[in-house]
């Protein structure tokens, strides 16, 4: 994977703030609300970039798995 693209890091910016938002926004009565929409935001950006990751590793493969 080519983590000098700044598609990549344009994406997990983007990632982050959504995942972000959508948790600080949402737990407005929480005491911790928010340390508990920074580590959710930091959960969606590494995840994404996990997916990526796979999705790049795989994209090349010509190989049919049959799962059925």
């Amino acid at each position: 994977m080519d983590f000098k693209n700044p598609k990549f890091y344009l994406i997990v910016i983007i990632t982050f703030v959504v995942v972000f938002l959508m948790n600080y926004l949402g737990n407005s009565g929480a005491p911790d609300q928010l340390e508990r929409a920074l580590m959710n935001g930091a959960a969606g950006a590494i995840g994404i970039t996990i997916g990526l990751w796979i999705w790049n590793k795989n994209k090349n493969d010509d190989t049919h798995h049959n799962f059925d």
